[in-house]
């Protein structure tokens, strides 16, 4: 099976849509001996952040000699992102030789007339399948939807499971509430592990507290408001946090605070633990960690921003970092998002900022909020709102109409994830055209 055969394979599986429960994907990864038992695992859910803070504690735990897989999703520059080692995509042929034992394995359980996996457990199984594979001492897992019936729960051997910001998404999916958001999500903390936290809200730590107490876990939360900022500009910041002094990092924005402080409690968890993780690790893990598309500059002439903020929070988080940031700048938004988010939440958080707002269509047509809809709504809150026929149209019109006046201009595109892989290929191209002439 090539690379191509593979992603045509698992294109056929997104038609099942999304499952949650755990009987299917444990039949699958029985056909395939079981591969996440011989993995220890860092389990992160949350709402927004538990990217960031895989990314921080996999880089360190890399950085301290620790051979660690990661397992992310959505993924932004290539499908080949969702699982890495040592910050190292899998390659095309790994890929392929995945996918061919998911396909036996799938054709076993067919002929048995058991449950069929979705794709999402079929992608989890396969990094599952290729963690073993490469011998990783460590996993960190980013849950996909919830955390209780989701694929990756599926796992034993859990260190540490940590929680992002938790706060309202996917209502309805996953609990009416955010108090049954928070509960579902409290799902991936196993008997004894220790448990780590975001600053949370009443209702959520209330709940998480209850969870770990029931499973006999250490509780410890983050504490953002004891880190001293040393320096912070929208392409990084530099601080101290407790014990960790003068730290940087390349990830701006105000959330990282959050997101970098949870990371850091979980070193000193896994240190308790008897993890050797040494200052210089964390010191260069921070140092060397990359998350695209959260709040990531792609150039400083004119500025240009990608910030995947698909909720009411990340979109707070991300108009917060604008006002720190960017005071008295002339701001451009270029947008797209899902029309099964808050969308008018977002557009009425991050549009009253902006001087002109270009709305786009996603890549997944089937989800995507049509731009003319999307421009409509824009113009409640910011008159100018232009509605593009192409994603490469929108940057070519924000980074135009910055004319002259480079230096007093901002861009930003936002909204959904899912499209920034695209808007970074087209801005370094069109960087790269730029040099040549």
């Amino acid at each position: 099976m090539t690379y191509k055969e593979a992603r045509v394979y698992l294109d056929e599986m997104s038609k099942y849509g999304s499952v949650l429960g755990l009987d299917t994907i444990r039949g699958l990864l029985h056909e395939l001996g079981d591969p996440q038992d011989d993995l220890k695992f860092i389990h992160i859910a949350g709402t927004n952040g538990k990217g960031s803070v895989l990314a921080y504690t996999s880089t360190i735990l890399s950085e301290a000699g620790c051979r660690t897989g990661r397992y992310v999703s959505p993924t932004v520059m290539s499908y080949l992102e969702k699982i890495q080692v040592d910050g190292t995509w899998i390659s095309e042929s790994d890929f392929a030789q995945s996918v061919e034992k998911i396909k036996e394995a799938i054709a076993s359980l067919k002929a048995k007339g058991e449950p069929l996996p979705t794709l999402f457990e079929a992608e989890t199984a396969m990094a599952f399948l290729y963690f073993r594979k490469m011998h990783c001492d460590m996993v960190v897992l980013e849950t996909g939807l919830g955390g209780e019936t989701d694929a990756t729960n599926i796992v034993k051997n859990t260190i540490c499971a940590a929680f992002a910001t938790i706060s309202v998404d996917h209502l309805g999916v996953i609990g009416d509430t955010l108090e049954e958001i928070a509960r579902t999500k409290s799902g991936i903390i196993k008997p004894g592990c220790a448990v780590v936290s975001a600053r949370q809200t009443d209702v959520v730590r209330n709940v998480l507290k209850k969870k770990a107490e029931e499973k006999n876990c250490s509780y410890v939360e983050a504490e953002p408001k004891k880190m001293k900022i040393l320096t912070d500009s929208y392409d990084g910041i530099t601080f101290s946090y407790k014990e960790f002094e003068k730290m940087h990092s390349n990830l701006a924005g105000q959330c990282q605070r959050e997101n970098l402080a949870t990371a850091l409690e979980i070193v000193k968890q896994l240190r308790t633990l008897g993890y050797e993780i040494p200052d210089e690790a964390v010191r260069d893990g921070l140092a060397k960690t990359v998350w695209e598309g959260r709040f990531t500059c792609l150039r400083k002439n004119p500025v240009f921003i990608i910030d995947g903020a698909h909720n009411e929070d990340a979109a707070i988080k991300l108009r917060t970092s604008i006002e720190r940031y960017f005071k008295g700048k002339k701001i451009q938004l270029i947008m797209g998002v899902f029309q099964d988010k808050e969308y008018e939440k977002i557009i009425s958080i991050l549009c009253p900022l902006a001087k002109k707002v270009y709305t786009v269509e996603l890549p997944n047509k089937a989800r995507s909020l049509s731009a003319g809809k999307l421009a409509d709504c824009a113009r409640k809150y910011c008159e100018e709102a232009e509605a593009k026929d192409s994603i490469q149209s929108a940057v070519e019109s924000a980074t135009a109409a910055c004319g002259a006046g480079m230096n007093n201009q901002v861009i930003i595109a936002c909204g959904s994830l899912s499209y920034l892989g695209e808007v970074k290929r087209i801005v370094e191209e069109n960087r790269k055209i730029e040099k040549s002439e």
